[in-house]
């Protein structure tokens, strides 16, 4: 069976609770562009985006609706509802603004995905410097989703959607608490976090470098909005990345990131790290705030309603935390 032609992470579409205080937080701080903008939604992207990549939707409780890849072509997605009905997994077509063909399904391990190939273009506005706002986020990086089977979820976008292993946590008995795949020959598209789940853990965005990741320290400062920072601004151990975490006014995690590697050597080694190496957090060794490790957003399950996260039989959190 033909395997589909995965690309890169493409989007999400986050419920959320307050669109005017998303609004703020997005646009007037992060510097997110208004793509499109409906009745009761937002549609946004960072400024190399062609493609909107982030949908805000009002709704009465915060979550998230799916996150999205995008595929090289139709007969990919054709390939893929093959492959989901030999599976036995259902699946069905949905369309959004500027995606006329959204495959939508969750995936066996609860997440809810979607797959499109064909999406409207728009200018970018990378080299629009004087069109530049707040803290100037440059393009969708990646996601992160907690889970209570690390391993099953690495195993499952590997085998059968082509993904390949770019570093993981493994702890003295060889099981495997956190993993990092990609498509796209970066360090990920999908990180996968041991914990109750599925639960998004964060949605990250590109940085253009690590001034405009202090400076959105800042900016959050300054508008009276210090809270908002959850961990960071520091180094990864994993993915060597600099990174900041903060998060929406409904909560929803965004990741800001810059400085990681390439992975697109046919010979390219994972990276194995123990879990209790203080450096695979924070390189600096700088301790994690437990939030981190225990809270996310939940998912909207494929008939409806949420996903109900349930616990890992990995019990347990890495000991440098605070």
């Amino acid at each position: 069976m033909q395997t589909p032609n995965t690309i890169r992470i493409a989007h999400g579409i986050f419920y959320v609770t307050d669109l005017a205080a998303s609004r703020h937080f997005y646009v007037d701080l992060l510097g997110l562009n208004v793509l499109h903008e409906t009745e009761g939604a937002l549609y946004l992207r960072a400024n190399e985006d062609r493609e909107w990549t982030l949908k805000l939707e009002l709704a009465p409780e915060a979550g998230v609706k799916h996150l999205a890849y995008r595929v090289g072509t139709d007969a990919d997605l054709d390939a893929l509802t093959a492959f989901l009905d030999a599976q036995g997994i259902p699946w069905r077509w949905e369309t959004e603004l500027d995606r006329p063909r959204l495959l939508r399904f969750q995936d066996p391990y609860g997440v809810p995905v979607a797959f499109y190939a064909q999406s409207v273009k728009h200018p970018w506005l990378l080299q629009d410097y004087h069109l530049h706002r707040g803290a100037g986020l440059q393009r969708i990086d990646h996601i992160n989703v907690m889970t209570p089977d690390v391993e099953g979820v690495m195993r499952w976008y590997m085998d059968h959607l082509g993904f390949r292993l770019s570093e993981y946590t493994e702890d003295d008995h060889g099981r495997i608490w956190a993993a990092w795949i990609q498509r796209r020959g970066s360090v990920h598209d999908l990180a996968l976090t041991n914990g109750a789940g599925p639960r998004l853990h964060h949605f990250a965005y590109w940085m253009p470098d690590m001034q405009s990741i202090i400076r959105t320290c800042d900016i959050l400062a300054g508008a009276r909005m210090p809270e908002h920072i959850e961990r960071g601004p520091g180094r990864h151990g994993v993915s060597n990345a600099f990174f900041l975490y903060i998060r929406d006014p409904d909560g929803h995690r965004i990741e800001l990131y810059t400085c990681d590697y390439l992975t697109v050597d046919p010979d390219f080694e994972p990276i194995r790290w123990s879990l209790n190496d203080p450096r695979r957090q924070t390189l600096w060794g700088a301790k994690t705030p437990k939030s981190w490790f225990e809270e996310g957003s939940l998912l909207e399950a494929f008939e409806g309603g949420w996903v109900q996260p349930r616990e890992s039989d990995l019990v347990g959190i890495p000991v440098n935390v605070i």
